[in-house]
């Protein structure tokens, strides 16, 4: 490790770089020049395709395969190229950190770039590339409540966002890291249950679809809890009582929590 943090960025350099040009990075970049149009970015990818895509699709931005110095740095590349990025980073003075590399600690990240390194670890979810995601963030050992400010009006340009301490992550991991997949088994289900109920599978699919966004929505906009809403729609011996003793006898809020933990030990094995 460094003995020293990196000097601040000098003046003519990004605001921003992207260290990896995927699908999250990519989501990224569009929230937050959606957000701040004037906001200087760099996005690094060294896969040559990816980078001309990224070109055109933003012509406005710079897009390198080399990492440089900027005021701050994402980190949104594969787990194991975290240590040569970082090193990377130490060599150009990318600033502080964000890095949102699953399963790489904030000790991890912090012993491959210069000490005093801000550095803020975080876990977003798919939904991210529609700018619904829901990220939680944990500050490193250097981070100050402006780093942390920072990192989370990066990634509150593709949803929501909240604080947690590092150890939390992994429930994070469990919950909305892999909690899309849950939803979209459930949504699966649902038009299926449609299909076989006699619907055309595309008014399943749509019916399906809306339902689901809608019942969130409600959920997000009021202040009831989801065992409130619940009743609200469940009249005593009507259709959907008849439909929730069949997800009570076959267990499935038990199999969802279950599925929650298990994701948060396995990325805690994984880790």
């Amino acid at each position: 490790m460094a003995d020293t943090a990196p000097d601040p960025a000098p003046d003519g350099v990004p605001d921003l770089q992207i260290v990896g040009g995927g699908r999250m990075g990519e989501a990224l970049l569009t929230g937050l020049l959606a957000a701040d149009p004037g906001r200087t970015v760099r996005v690094v990818e060294a896969i040559p395709a990816r980078a001309a895509e990224l070109r055109i699709a933003h012509p406005s931005i710079e897009v390198t395969d080399a990492v440089g110095a900027a005021s701050g740095t994402v980190l949104a590349v594969k787990p194991h190229q975290i240590v040569d990025v970082c090193a990377a980073v130490a060599r150009t003075g990318g600033g502080r950190v964000l890095s949102i590399a699953a399963g790489v600690t904030i000790a991890t990240i912090e012993a491959a770039l210069p000490s005093g390194t801000p550095v803020v670890r975080a876990m977003p979810n798919t939904p991210a590339l529609i700018g619904q995601g829901a990220a939680a963030i944990a500050a490193g050992t250097h981070a100050a409540d402006d780093d942390v400010a920072w990192a989370e009006s990066i990634l509150s340009a593709v949803g929501s966002v909240s604080v947690v301490p590092e150890h939390l992550l992994d429930a994070v991991t469990g919950l909305s890291g892999s909690g899309p997949a849950y939803v979209f088994v459930v949504l699966d289900a649902l038009i299926e249950g449609g299909v076989a109920a006699g619907l055309p599978r595309e008014t399943a699919e749509s019916l399906a679809g809306q339902t689901l966004l809608g019942a969130a929505g409600l959920y997000l906009a009021g202040d009831k809890s989801p065992g409130e809403l619940r009743a609200q729609v469940t009249s005593p011996g009507g259709t959907t009582a008849a439909g929730l003793r069949v997800l009570e006898q076959r267990a499935v809020r038990s199999a969802l929590i279950d599925a929650v933990i298990a994701a948060r030990d396995r990325s805690i094995e994984l880790g």
